[in-house]
């Protein structure tokens, strides 16, 4: 059920290539479960078992160009040929009905979403590594790319990195548990946030037309 008594969040988690981020994504989903991925929009072809709607939304160059330029982006980038982004109407929606929206981009599209009209609600966590040692450890553990694409994600975690400074909170990511516990904190924390909760004034204008009635 939607939480009408406060307006949802959009997180923003970014880091480089093997920082943790997709892992401690599930995990929040794992701790609550009403929070929700955002689905993208892209212009690719869609792969074999993806379903629009559910793994992106597939669209054509012409009709993303026209989203973009009517506005219904909170965030796109062009890569690798094709087209990115974050439509704003189904985000719109979940925030006010109490959802929060999660976010795995990088850090320009975080920048994008926290200079939109939505900023109001946007809550932006970047995972930093313990080490660049560390870092390039985890990504040869993973085992899922060949030598060269290691090479570039090292190449390009420092761009990453170097933007740390324009996010909310920022997290070193030593400890798994030690950060999925944190990261909750920051998020219940922030639920509570003035700006988040549309039923204050009423309750504050309550207790000013009582105050009022006592002669106080």
């Amino acid at each position: 059920m939607p939480d009408t008594s406060r307006r949802g969040l959009l997180i923003i988690l970014s880091s480089p290539s093997g920082a943790g981020k997709s892992t401690l994504a599930k995990r929040l989903r794992a701790w609550d479960p009403s929070v929700i991925f955002s689905v993208s929009a892209t212009t690719r072809e869609p792969r074999p078992g993806e379903v629009d709607g559910e793994d992106y939304h597939f669209m054509t160059d012409q009709a993303f160009k026209k989203a973009v330029g009517n506005g219904e982006m909170l965030e796109h980038a062009h890569v690798f040929g094709n087209f990115y982004g974050s439509p704003k109407g189904p985000v719109r929606d979940a925030i006010i009905s109490g959802k929060d929206v999660l976010f795995d981009i990088d850090w320009q599209g975080a920048q994008q979403m926290t200079n939109s009209e939505l900023a109001l609600h946007t809550l932006s966590i970047f995972l930093l590594p313990p080490s660049i040692a560390e870092l390039k450890r985890r990504l040869e553990a993973r085992g899922q790319d060949g030598v060269d694409v290691i090479t570039k994600r090292m190449q390009k975690s420092w761009d990453e990195i170097s933007h740390w400074g324009s996010y909310d909170f920022v997290l070193v990511n030593d400890d798994l548990d030690t950060t999925e516990e944190r990261l909750k904190s920051i998020i219940t924390a922030t639920r509570l946030r003035r700006t988040q909760q549309p039923e204050l004034l009423d309750h504050v204008r309550g207790l000013q037309a009582e105050f009022e009635e006592s002669g106080e």
